[in-house]
């Protein structure tokens, strides 16, 4: 098992990044080395891992439900609110609706046997909508309308409802028939007219469950102080998160996926600090979840089934996608702000499958449901299809149909690199500055760049200087660079050639502030920059 992990992590790891490289999505490649490592190819994955795979794959979608809370935009989503509970449930209604009438003609399913099939292919894949609609949001495409808000919303909202349909479909067709449920009074209702009513509590009690957890995490790691850094606070949220996916398999009277979204959601309103640290923290942890979650994906996907159904597979897929879902689109979207492109961007934006599937696409055969097989082969396909042209395209078609608004870093991670610049000379003070900017780069992940301004020219005491630095950043990536010219002029050309978070420089004597800084090349520094400036004194 720990040589799978080994295989898992590092070929999935290189070939996630190859894809890249090519200007594909890591996950192509992270699917593609899964399918290798399989049984039916290479069988380089163990049984115990295979067998765990159901396990991971929830794992990781609960950190990815987590990345995508701590992401939503409350002011967005009041403002696309309608259009995201639409997005909800229309397209999720009207896919399914349309591959189980296609069903009927093309493999002769009876309505409900292709009303199942709709439910496992109609419902959207949170590992790859979630990663692609931060990374929008990250790069500010959508965001004045919230549009990867309303997007990262409804999938959460349509896969609630798909999944109780497909249970309640499940019973129906394993057992022929479904018994009433008696209530008090004397009243009988089906499950079938329960069914509005346990998505609304299971949509009401996620969203209660998760403000709950929200204010317990709050609490405990806030106001009673019981973890003492970044690591600890990740392992206690993902841990909360993870109890309340398990408590939901147990206990399926809420949605344990949406009460783990709607947990992030609400720590950014009860305490935005803990949420940007936490932000961090699940970035980190979806980086080895992300390999995990579509390696084990490709893993289990069942070529030999694929063969009898492709072109009828891919016409039922088309069929969902064109007609079924892009009709819930144009009425999720009716009387809304968004433009003809906007709603377009929908096409790739919500449409891609996989995680749903590879969870419930071989229960039907695994029941002995007529047509199980075909349910499984199609489920495999849809992934296979939607689950890479839809990351690609995302990307792809974003920049052509969406507009570019300011990016909310309160809401999303940006990842800047940091860049300082230390301006020193040879005098006694060129220790303090290189101190203090080592200091400021290990805190923050910086590279620096040292420069030093020669007019005439002493080998010496560059050299000197030179192993100066090299003594005092030897742990942190720097360049050293010795120009010539005004000091001022220099400095001010360097920082903006190489586009530095900040400069970091002396200023000499134990004069007061203004004496020493009247004159002075820090003054000049100070007054001309648009970069911030830290003026370190010698204190020895």
């Amino acid at each position: 098992m720990l040589a799978s992990v080994l295989w898992i992590l590092i070929m999935g790891f290189f070939c996630g990044q190859l894809a890249r490289r090519l200007g594909a999505p890591p996950l192509i490649g992270m699917i593609l080395m899964g399918i290798i490592l399989s049984p039916q190819m290479l069988n380089l994955i163990s049984p115990e891992m295979l067998n765990a795979a159901d396990d991971l794959r929830t794992l990781a979608v609960m950190i990815i439900l987590m990345k995508a809370g701590l992401g939503l935009d409350r002011e967005k989503l009041a403002q696309q609110g309608t259009v995201a509970l639409r997005l909800g449930f229309l397209p999720a209604t009207t896919e399914a609706i349309a591959i189980a009438c296609a069903a009927m003609v093309i493999f002769k399913f009876d309505f409900f046997t292709g009303l199942l099939l709709g439910c496992v292919i109609g419902a959207e894949s949170p590992a790859v909508i979630v990663p692609s609609m931060l990374r929008l949001k990250s790069l500010g495409w959508g965001v004045t309308k919230g549009i990867p808000d309303a997007i990262l919303t409804g999938s959460a909202l349509s896969d609630v409802l798909l999944l109780l349909v497909f249970s309640l479909l499940l019973s129906f067709l394993g057992d022929g028939a479904v018994e009433p449920i008696n209530l008090p009074g004397g009243f009988s209702l089906t499950p079938l007219q329960l069914l509005p009513l346990q998505i609304v509590m299971q949509i009401l009690l996620g969203i209660i469950f998760g403000y709950l957890a929200a204010r317990l995490l709050v609490i405990l790691l806030v106001k009673q102080n019981w973890t003492q850094n970044a690591v600890q606070d990740t392992l206690i949220a993902a841990s909360i998160a993870l109890f309340l996916v398990i408590s939901a398999h147990r206990l399926p009277y809420f949605s344990g996926y949406l009460a783990a979204m709607s947990m992030g959601f609400f720590l950014i309103e009860v305490d935005a600090p803990l949420a940007r640290k936490l932000r961090g923290g699940f970035d980190s942890l979806w980086i080895v979840a992300e390999i995990f979650l579509f390696v084990l994906l490709g893993a289990t996907i069942q070529l030999q089934v694929l063969g009898n159904i492709l072109i009828p597979g891919l016409a039922i897929l088309a069929i969902g996608l064109l007609v079924g879902r892009m009709l819930g689109w144009y009425l999720s979207t009716l009387g809304s702000n968004w433009n003809w492109r906007e709603k377009l961007f929908l096409l790739p934006g919500n449409s891609p499958k996989a995680t749903v599937q590879a969870a419930i696409g071989a229960i039907p055969l695994a029941q002995g449901i007529t047509g199980g097989e075909i349910i499984l082969a199609i489920a495999a396909l849809s992934i296979l299809v939607t689950a890479p042209l839809g990351a690609w395209a995302t990307m792809a078609f974003a920049p052509k149909l969406l507009s570019r608004g300011e990016v909310d870093p309160t809401k999303v991670t940006v990842v800047s690199p940091t860049l300082l610049l230390a301006a020193v000379d040879t005098s006694g003070l060129a220790t303090a500055v290189l101190t203090k900017v080592a200091d400021l780069a290990r805190r923050s992940n910086a590279e620096v760049i040292v420069v030093h301004i020669v007019n005439l020219p002493n080998q010496q005491e560059i050299s000197q200087l030179e192993i100066q630095v090299q003594q005092l950043l030897s742990d942190i990536r720097y360049q050293f660079l010795t120009p010539t010219g005004t000091v001022t002029e220099e400095i001010m050309r360097m920082a903006e050639e190489h586009h530095v978070t900040a400069i970091v420089m002396g200023k000499r004597g134990n004069q007061s502030w203004d004496k020493v800084l009247i004159g002075s090349v820090s003054q000049s520094v100070i007054e001309t920059s648009s970069i911030p400036v830290i003026l370190v004194e010698n204190t020895v």
